[in-house]
């Protein structure tokens, strides 16, 4: 945020603090859901955005090529989704469900090389 944008809406006196009111609004994504991939062999840290819909992930699970079942992951911190499974030279999926209670599927979205 910006320096004249912050002091225009700080309370005086309380600089540091900043009053916020949101509320979570329906959008149309442009693109696809992004999944950004970190980590080494024993861990995984994904971030997951451009969810659309409801926007808020509330479960996440992924699936290597080689592997039989969904793994669920756990949530580290914001949109960033963690799991502690080596997965490495597979190609992954991932399962998503919103907390309007749609499930999205996303199948072999990255590739062994990853």
């Amino acid at each position: 945020m910006s320096l004249p944008a912050f002091i225009r809406i700080a309370r005086q006196g309380d600089e540091g603090i900043v009053p916020v009111l949101y509320r979570r609004v329906s959008c149309k994504r442009r693109g696809g859901v992004r999944f950004t991939l970190k980590g080494q062999s024993s861990f995984n840290m994904v971030m997951i955005t451009n969810v659309g819909g409801s926007g808020n992930v509330k479960a996440a699970w992924i699936r290597g090529s080689r592997t039989r079942t969904w793994l669920p992951m756990n949530r580290n911190w914001g949109a960033n989704w963690q799991s502690s499974i080596d997965l490495r030279n597979q190609r992954l999926s991932f399962k998503l469900t919103l907390v309007d209670g749609k499930t999205l599927e996303f199948l072999n979205v990255v590739p062994s090389t990853w």
